[in-house]
């Protein structure tokens, strides 16, 4: 309360969110196994279920390990949130810093549609689908028919690679190809699909596959 959190370490964070601990395991003890085990990598103890939290780590529960992912969740919401209400995207970095603290950890594939007004200030962001992505569960009608329903001037589509390598598969580029078209012939231009991996990403409009 008197320093605020951003004076306590990781491993005096984590204690805070296992609380009282287990009999004969103190809270800092177990947070600190916690943290080895994960070798004090938050992104990889992010991407990890409350139950394998549970199963693998003496001393935490269900509840506490349930609260300890949504505490991770919250802190990804918190960094991919806008930081205003009119966020403007200017180019694939800024899709990444919006998007890809939420989709980096994620251990499946989502695929998000972002629409833009027509001086690309985020309107909303939509989740397509969840999985792995195929260009024959991708209807352009769905997206389009939201896109035209928000008065969107374009739309950057978006979608993870839970491997962490956000090389284009030919998967990617015929989703691409595919709603890029759709949204030519509706006047919502797509500007860009941007695929976010560990630490990086590909924007597909910089290597020429919308045309």
């Amino acid at each position: 309360m008197r320093l605020g959190a951003n004076a306590l370490s990781n491993h005096e964070l984590v204690t805070v969110l296992i609380g009282s601990g287990a009999r004969g395991r103190p809270a800092r003890l177990i947070a600190e196994r916690l943290l080895a085990r994960y070798g004090g990598d938050l992104c990889r103890m992010a991407r990890t279920s409350a139950a394998q939290v549970a199963a693998h780590t003496p001393g935490v529960g269900a509840a506490t390990a349930t609260r300890l992912v949504a505490a991770l969740e919250l802190g990804r919401r918190a960094a991919a949130a806008p930081e205003s209400a009119l966020f403007h995207i200017r180019g694939p970095e800024d899709v990444f810093k919006l998007l890809g603290p939420h989709l980096r950890d994620l251990p499946h594939e989502e695929f998000h549609a972002l629409l833009l007004s027509a001086q690309h200030a985020v309107i909303r962001d939509m989740q397509i689908t969840r999985g792995i992505l195929d260009a024959s569960l991708i209807h352009p009608r769905e997206l389009f028919r939201e896109a035209i329903a928000e008065s969107a001037g374009a739309v950057i589509l978006v979608h993870n690679h839970p491997s962490g390598d956000p090389t284009p598969s030919a998967e990617d580029r015929a989703v691409t190809k595919q709603l890029a078209e759709a949204g030519r012939t509706l006047g919502i231009p797509v500007v860009d699909h941007v695929i976010v991996g560990v630490g990086r990403f590909v924007s597909l409009a910089e290597q020429g596959v919308l045309g």
